[in-house]
């Protein structure tokens, strides 16, 4: 079995790190929305993607340069990004092959890998959906299948974990079972329900409970199949 994590806002909380910056720089242009409902929306997706849709939904243009300020501003926050509560102890219960599928960059995942000590738990498996495959980023189920097909591990015998609707849609389209996460700081109402509604089997607000979750599943799964 291959247990396929994502990273941002599932082992680190930069999720919530990056909707702020998100947010503060849309206020700066009287672009009011929250956190919450950022997070929401958008969570798990490129800002590539993000500013089209944010367009329609403010039925106004945005500055060309706002892609650019997001970015500069994520990044004085993530220079003191941590790894989750319980992260390191969850991946010393986990007996399972493991990779990291994100969105972000490979370049991004190992600065913020290493400066979470995560780096030499995953490395060299750590996949980033626009730098593998058809380099289709998640909602589209490319970095799951990549990794699946490079570790040789059947997309049936994996389990993804996600904390956003669209990296959770991008497990279900792979055929893969998805678990939920729901305990990172960008966390909101109907986070779990969401998650449920796209796909996931079920969902975790404590990354110790992990090891635990991912046992009964494949014990199920195990059961079906005989």
């Amino acid at each position: 079995m291959l247990v396929l994590f994502d990273f941002d806002g599932t082992l680190v909380d930069s999720e919530y790190l990056w909707a702020q910056a998100t947010v503060e720089v849309l206020a700066e242009e009287e672009m009011e929305m929250t956190i919450e409902d950022f997070s929401s929306s958008y969570a798990g997706m490129r800002h590539e993607e993000i500013i089209p849709k944010l367009e329609e939904e403010f039925e106004r243009g945005i500055p060309h340069d706002i892609v650019q300020r997001v970015e500069d501003r994520a990044m004085l926050k993530i220079e003191k990004v941590e790894a989750l509560a319980g992260a390191h102890e969850m991946l010393d219960q986990l007996d399972y092959a493991r990779c990291i599928c994100s969105n972000s960059s490979s370049e991004d995942l190992e600065t913020n890998m290493r400066r979470t000590d995560l780096w030499d738990r995953f490395r060299p498996y750590v996949y980033s959906s626009i730098e593998v495959g058809t380099k289709a980023p998640k909602p589209d189920p490319n970095v799951f299948l990549h990794a699946a097909t490079i570790l040789d591990v059947d997309p049936k015998d994996c389990i993804v974990i996600e904390d956003s609707f669209h990296g959770t849609k991008a497990g279900v389209s792979a055929g893969m079972r998805v678990i939920g996460f729901i305990g990172g700081g960008h966390t909101y109402p109907g986070h779990g329900e969401h998650l449920m509604d796209a796909g996931a089997q079920t969902v975790v607000r404590r990354l110790a409970d992990l090891p635990a979750t991912i046992e009964a599943l494949k014990n199920w799964h195990d059961e079906q199949s005989g």
